[in-house]
Order: structure tokens, then sequence, then C-alpha cells
């Protein structure tokens, strides 16, 4: 199967620094772990399951890498625990440096709360793609 066949696997939005900044820690293989609202997955864009493999998106829209997912997990927001927390890569000590990153970046899209429904996806670097 094909980078070109598979679905986006985009973190935070197009185009963004935050994007630029996730998408450089997952190739690092520092970033291990993504998570999603429940709510914002659709028939169109279903939660992943475990062995689905997905086109990593960079901030100008090319695919850089295929990833697979290795596990899925959908807890309430306030039973995120700390090795998740962690393995999201992006620096978080506590889950509560977790919950405020999230909270922010979720502020204006009806945000968190304690018993949102959290997809907690752990993910690895299966190939990198050429860029040109």
């Amino acid at each position: 199967m094909s980078a070109e066949s598979l679905r986006p696997f985009e973190l935070a939005h197009p185009g963004t620094e935050l994007r630029r900044r996730l998408v450089a820690l997952v190739l690092e293989g520092v970033k291990t772990a993504t998570a999603g609202r429940l709510q914002d997955f659709s028939d169109e864009d279903p939660v992943p399951v475990p062995g689905e493999r997905f086109a990593l998106v960079d901030a100008d829209g090319s695919r850089v890498a295929v990833v697979e997912t290795t596990e899925v997990r959908i807890v309430r927001a306030a039973d995120v625990d700390a090795a998740f927390a962690r393995d999201e890569g992006e620096g978080f000590e506590t889950v509560a440096d977790w919950r405020a990153a999230h909270e922010r970046f979720w502020a204006d899209e009806g945000g968190l709360e304690d018993d949102t429904q959290v997809v907690c996806e752990r993910f690895r670097v299966v190939e990198r793609l050429d860029a040109s």
C-alpha cells in the first residue's frame, strides 16, 4: 500500500508552527503518542485501530512518514495518566501540564472537561518518506 493511499495523520492545525514542531518530534522518535477528543471523530474520520497505518502530514501538507497505530484507549480526560502525557513527547512533566496544554488547544472548539472522552493513541514510525 502506498503512502498516498493512506489516511492522513495530522497533528495540530495545518500550516502552524505547532504542527511543524510536533512532526519533528515524531520523526525524532520523541513523540510516540497523541490525543484527540472522541467527539471530533466521525464516520469519515473514524477512531484508529491498532495496526492501522497512516501518512504523517507536515505543516506544508507533504506526506513525510508512514506511522502505525500500536494502541488505542478511550478514557475520560480526568483519567489520562502520566505515562501517556510523557509519551506525547511535548515536555509534559505532569498530567496537569498535559491537561493545561490540551485545554488551551481545544478552548475554541468546545474545550475539555473531566468527562470528555479522549482517544489516547500510541504509534510508531514505520517508514520515513523521501521529501523529493
